[in-house]
C-alpha cells in the first residue's frame, strides 16, 4: 500500500508553500514554483483537482515533499 493518500491540488500547493516553495510566475492554472537549490517545478493543476497517490509520489520526488507535510 502506498504511503500517499489522494489529496486536492489546493491542499498540495499549500503544503509546498509551507515547506519553502514559492510561486515564481502564474499563467492560468499553470504555476511555476521555485525554491533555493532546487530546479523549478511546474504545478499545472486546478485547485479542485484530486491528485492520486502515484502523482503525489512523483511530485514528492521532485520537491522534497513528505507525507507528514500534507
Amino acid at each position: 500500500m502506498s504511503q500517499w493518500a489522494a489529496v486536492n491540488a489546493r491542499r498540495l500547493l499549500a503544503a509546498l508553500l509551507r515547506i519553502g516553495w514559492s510561486i515564481k510566475r502564474e499563467s492560468g492554472s499553470h504555476r511555476t514554483l521555485s525554491r533555493p537549490d532546487w530546479p523549478d517545478v511546474v504545478f499545472a493543476f486546478h485547485d479542485s483537482d484530486e491528485i492520486g497517490p502515484r502523482m503525489l509520489a512523483h511530485i514528492a520526488k521532485r520537491t522534497g515533499l513528505q507525507p507528514e507535510d500534507l
